[in-house]
């Protein structure tokens, strides 16, 4: 073989290997975050038709999640918040408007609590919420969208009841020590 012919081998060898090594880091960030985002990642899919371009959105959305400063709950904090979780859910029964409305604060706070942001774009703040709570951030939507429609005087009891559910979903999985775990691992 010639120097020529060998060089040519030698080139497509390595154009196949990079291919092969591309094609395996987008086919491992592609089950990272299928595993990472769960429901979630289906949804991005879906909402952007293109899945580049949601893989990019939730690669981003995990290095803001980075960005952030995420405390554990001391087990006081703990045990104030299921309390007044207690008192929001015992409100229900005489005002069930104003429960859903104490819900929603009540896992605003404790969003921030835990140092996640709560500024007022809802969306941006459940895209975060979603790299560590991906199993329950769709319940964390409904229920804004009920609140919402409360707001409007367009949410009847079962709805709000509904919201109420979902809230608790949420506050569950926040109250858990999910955050605790990943302090503990870095």
């Amino acid at each position: 073989m010639s120097t020529g012919t060998t060089i040519g081998v030698v080139i497509a060898v390595l154009v196949v290997v990079a291919v092969g090594v591309v094609l395996w880091r987008k086919a491992s960030q592609r089950k990272h975050l299928r595993r990472q985002f769960g429901p979630e990642y289906d949804r991005v899919v879906e909402r952007s038709g293109n899945r580049m371009e949601a893989e990019r959105e939730l690669a981003e959305r995990e290095r803001t999640h980075r960005s952030l400063e995420l405390k554990p709950l001391t087990e006081g904090t703990r045990e104030s918040y299921s309390r007044h979780w207690v008192q929001v859910q015992e409100q229900f029964v005489d005002a069930p408007s104003d429960a859903v409305a104490s819900a929603h604060r009540l896992v605003t706070d404790l969003m921030s609590e835990r140092g996640y942001p709560t500024n007022g774009d809802h969306e941006a703040n459940a895209s975060v919420l979603s790299v560590e709570h991906s199993r329950t951030i769709d319940s964390y939507r409904q229920a804004h969208a009920i609140t919402r429609r409360q707001e409007q005087g367009e949410a009847s009891t079962e709805d709000l009841r509904n919201a109420m559910v979902h809230y608790r979903t949420l506050f569950n999985d926040l109250l858990g020590d999910r955050g605790e775990r990943k302090e503990g691992a870095r």
